[in-house]
Order: C-alpha cells, then sequence, then structure tokens
C-alpha cells in the first residue's frame, strides 16, 4: 500500500483530541467486527488496489458501484440543481472546471475566497457546487472582487451526469471515495483537495499510483492561494496524456462490473456462498 503520512491517519486529522479519541475507538471496534466476518464486500476493483487486495484474501471487491440515475433519488442531502446541466451543454468541450467537495467539507473564510478568486483567475467557464454550509462565516462569503461570469454555481449538482459530460476538463475534488470513484468511472481527470479521514489516502492513489490528477500545495498561512488553484489548473490540462491515463483506467475499473467481469462474479461468489 502506498506510504502514508501519519498525520493523515483517519483518528489523527480531524477535530479536537475528544473527537479523535471517539473515531479511534469506532476505528478499534470495526476492526474487532471484521475478524468475526467470513466474506466481505468492497467497492473497489484489482485494478485500482492490487496490493491492498492482496493481503486480504477474504475482501472481495465488487466495484465500482456506481448509482444508477433517476431523477429525485432518495439518496440525495439536497435537492439537484438540473439547471447546470443546460448550461454545460453551451460550453464547448474539455473546457469547464467542476468544484465539488461533498457532503461535509467546510471551508475557512479566507480559503473560500481565495478558491472563488482563483476559479476567476483560470479564465476557464466552472461549475461550482456550493451546498449550505460550505464556508462557515456569517457574513456573504464571496470576496467583492468576484464576479463568477465565467461559472455556474448552485447548491448541489447531479454529480453522475456531471461528471459524465463532455464539457468537463477535470474535477476538483476532496477526494471521498464516492467521489474518486465517479471521477475515474468517467475518465476525468482530478485537481485534488483532501479535507479529512481517507481523502488524504484517496488523493495518494490519484496523483501517485495512477497519475490521473495533482494536489495542491498550500503558503505560508495554510492556505492554497488563487495563484496556486490558477497554475495547478494550467498544468493539468496542458499535461496531454493525462486524459488519455485517466480514459484506459475508466476503461479498465468499468469492466469489472460486466458480465463475466472480475466484480461481477466476485459477486455471484458471494451470493453462492450466502445460498450454502
Amino acid at each position: 500500500m502506498p506510504v502514508m503520512d501519519t498525520a493523515h491517519i483517519g483518528w489523527s486529522c480531524i477535530g479536537d483530541t475528544t473527537s479523535q479519541k471517539i473515531i479511534f475507538d469506532y476505528f478499534v471496534r470495526v476492526l474487532q467486527t471484521w475478524t468475526i466476518a467470513e466474506l466481505k464486500l468492497s467497492n473497489t476493483t484489482y485494478q485500482l488496489e492490487p496490493e491492498a487486495l492482496a493481503i486480504s484474501p477474504n475482501l472481495l471487491p465488487v466495484g465500482p458501484l456506481m448509482e444508477t440515475y433517476q431523477k429525485g433519488s432518495w439518496g440525495q442531502f439536497w435537492q439537484e440543481d438540473f439547471s447546470c446541466l443546460d448550461w454545460l451543454n453551451q460550453q464547448p468541450p474539455h473546457s469547464v472546471i467542476y468544484v465539488a467537495f461533498g457532503s461535509f467539507t467546510v471551508f475557512d473564510p479566507i480559503q473560500f475566497q481565495e478558491l472563488a478568486l482563483g476559479l476567476e483567475l483560470t479564465g476557464k467557464p466552472f461549475l461550482w457546487v456550493v451546498r449550505p454550509g460550505t464556508d462557515n462565516s456569517v457574513s456573504h462569503p464571496y470576496p467583492d472582487e468576484f464576479t463568477g461570469t465565467r461559472g455556474k454555481i448552485v447548491r448541489w449538482a447531479p454529480q453522475q451526469q456531471v461528471l459524465s459530460h463532455p464539457a468537463l476538463a477535470c474535477f476538483i475534488t476532496h477526494c471521498g471515495w464516492n467521489s474518486t470513484l465517479e471521477g475515474v468511472c468517467n475518465g476525468v481527470p482530478c485537481l485534488c483537495w483532501p479535507y479529512f479521514a481517507d481523502q488524504f489516502f484517496d488523493k495518494t492513489y490519484i496523483c501517485d499510483v495512477w497519475k490521473v490528477g495533482f494536489g495542491f500545495d498550500t503558503d505560508e498561512r495554510g492556505i492554497i492561494s488563487r495563484e496556486e488553484i490558477k497554475m495547478k489548473v494550467e498544468q493539468l490540462v496542458s499535461v496531454e496524456n493525462l486524459r488519455a491515463r485517466s480514459s484506459k483506467l475508466k476503461e479498465m475499473a468499468m469492466n469489472n462490473i460486466a458480465e463475466g467481469g472480475q466484480s461481477s462474479e466476485n459477486f455471484r461468489k458471494f451470493m453462492k456462498w450466502l445460498k450454502e
């Protein structure tokens, strides 16, 4: 498995010491239960994590598990804004930066403003998901100099449909596993902005193992600056073979759930085991 900074272990990178202790105890209980199970199912594939799966013979990868899209599906936290799809239809192919940070990420107000100004600096169209509570300030979060004329901002997006849209150039993501798989399965290069838990580990896979994206660097304030955002977007879209690698990874991942694929066969194996 890739080397991981101990500061990024799941129970170490969020909250105060009390919260970290609660999370650590939860991990312990999970692992104690893990030892009891004869077989385990996992939303991954052999091609994505061969070394990790090699040390867990009773772990059956059955991924990638992708939501079958249904308008108004019950699994959403907020109502999806489908107007963004009409907006995407008006953008050139491989031109749009999609920015979404999942259900839990909260930004420092300064960082939120740097992100807004960084998106403007790129000069590219952007689709930005700003859900309620994304910014923890009490005032209007956008800086005065932010116009947003090149972009569209929504509270929640139908992410599967967005990531599969031909207008997409890249995905600025918090690297949650669901979003990571959705990016992989749509062949979209990623710019990684992890927040907590497994997201740092997922970033390592995206950037160092699969090589389908880049990470951001912070400045002396611990902030990802507007200039850094502009630079990394330009760097990502300029690497010619990055989209080709992303497309190849997509093909490998999706072949697993096709009839006769490894994930499909693993699920059949699991169902047979249940019946026995």
